[in-house]
């Protein structure tokens, strides 16, 4: 029996009692987090006006709210749009064993789904998004080692958002696994938009979330899809990954262990695997009081992985040619850690970029292989720091914040929300955001999901 047998059953039947308290309270932080910084993209996000022109210029029946905008669009369309925005900053969750950035992609086809259908309390919707994590990561987590060239998020992204919107609609098993091999069909994503800095390394998120929900609704309509999805002669993993998968990792305590709970937080709006150097440059700068002035030469040591993606080539990260650019360079994100002692949405706009302080800083950051890294779920890091002085600082980070080992406090995450909602399309009240964290906060008691959405971009 294939495993997405086993998977659509766990789908169709796993109740909201059967989480645990933790996998509750993390599905509601990503909730929270994914609200924040799609909002904040509504402004900031290159690229997520143009889509949603589209989007609204296509019309359609208005069943689904867009973030930050405003107005209504078909459902799957509406997830087109917020699910980008959700990734367009790089801001969003992560669950880094998978590296799939899970809440971008389930929550914005979670959301959309709950308007269509109306009336979704907060305990299903919770139970949809844990649901929908937990398919998307297990089928990556079982996949390592991936070939290389596909981005996870977009091509797990897929499965999850179908099982999440499923679950959504109360479809039973049978229509949970046509909906997986509808997602099958339509499964993609590659690296070449990241390496190329291109806008679609952002929109892949969004199509991923668009096509869950499609799945979800032709397999509500009677639509079959493969249902050997994963394990068929030309099933995902043979098709995907060369035939190379743990099936042991795919299915083993299915419906006791929940991934979402390994979901790793951003405190800088950047790849997750900058966050270790920005993490050791703020603590040294502050500690020792280094001025950017006094600085001779940083190195910073990471894996093969990481220097291939966020280090080389080196000429362009250390002057990043645009803001997706600046989000994926040790260089540029280093020296801004030095500089404005701090990273934050405004480092990443296309006049921040160009700051010349930044930029001089920037070209005097090496970034070096440091082979004990490799592999790592956590994206550890050295940093040392060469001042003119003759002083050399070193600090290593084996688990940046935000990991759940290391988690960003409550506290942190609602200040988060509200520096987010500050930069939203349509300005908020200070009493709808508010608003908005405390439905978020108490979502277990919520009748009706769609009213956040419908709050933050009335």
């Amino acid at each position: 029996m294939d495993a997405s047998s086993a998977l659509a059953h766990s789908v169709a039947n796993i109740r909201f009692d059967d989480i645990p308290a933790e996998a509750i309270r993390v599905a509601k932080m990503s909730l929270l987090d994914t609200l924040g910084v799609t909002t904040a993209a509504s402004t900031l996000g290159r690229g997520c006006r143009e889509v949603v022109e589209c989007v609204k210029e296509g019309g359609g029946k208005e069943e689904s709210t867009i973030l930050g905008f405003g107005g209504k669009a078909p459902s799957y369309m509406a997830a087109l749009a917020n699910g980008m925005m959700a990734h367009a900053l790089d801001y969003d969750d992560i669950h880094e064993a998978s590296s799939i950035h899970a809440g971008a992609v389930i929550v914005p086809a979670a959301l959309a789904v709950a308007e269509r259908a109306g009336k979704v309390n907060g305990k299903e919707f919770i139970t949809a998004v844990v649901l929908g994590v937990e398919v998307g990561c297990r089928l990556s987590l079982a996949a390592a080692p991936r070939v290389s060239g596909f981005h996870p998020t977009p091509v797990f992204g897929f499965f999850g958002a179908a099982a999440g919107a499923g679950r959504i609609l109360g479809l039973d098993e049978a229509r949970v696994q046509n909906a997986l091999g509808i997602a099958y069909s339509q499964a993609a994503g590659n690296r070449q938009s990241v390496s190329d800095a291109a806008l679609t390394e952002r929109l892949e998120v969004g199509f991923a979330a668009k096509g869950g929900v499609l799945s979800a609704l032709l397999a509500e309509k009677g639509i079959t899809g493969a249902m050997n999805s994963l394990e068929g002669e030309f099933g995902f993993y043979k098709v995907y990954n060369g035939g190379k998968y743990k099936p042991e990792v795919l299915l083993s305590n299915l419906g006791t262990r929940f991934e979402v709970s390994n979901l790793s937080f951003k405190p800088y709006p950047c790849g997750r695997s900058q966050h270790a150097s920005i993490d050791a440059t703020l603590e040294m700068v502050r500690e020792y009081d280094i001025q950017a002035g006094d600085v001779e030469r940083i190195t910073v040591f990471k894996s093969q992985m990481a220097v291939k993606g966020v280090g080389v080539p080196a000429d362009r990260k250390r002057r990043p040619e645009n803001p997706v650019d600046a989000q994926f360079s040790i260089p540029y994100t280093t020296a801004t850690a030095v500089v404005r002692r701090k990273v934050d949405l405004r480092d990443f706009t296309p006049e921040a970029i160009r700051d010349p302080a930044v930029l001089q800083v920037a070209q005097k950051v090496d970034v070096e292989v440091c082979p004990e890294f490799e592999p790592s779920n956590y994206h550890p890091g050295i940093t040392e720091i060469r001042t003119k002085g003759g002083k050399t600082y070193s600090r290593r980070v084996e688990e940046p914040h935000g990991n759940p080992h290391h988690p960003i406090p409550e506290g942190e995450m609602i200040e988060k929300f509200m520096e987010c909602a500050s930069h939203a399309m349509r300005p908020l009240s200070k009493e709808d955001v508010s608003r908005v964290i405390e439905m978020v906060m108490k979502l277990e008691e919520l009748d009706d999901v769609g009213a956040i959405s419908r709050l933050l971009a009335r």
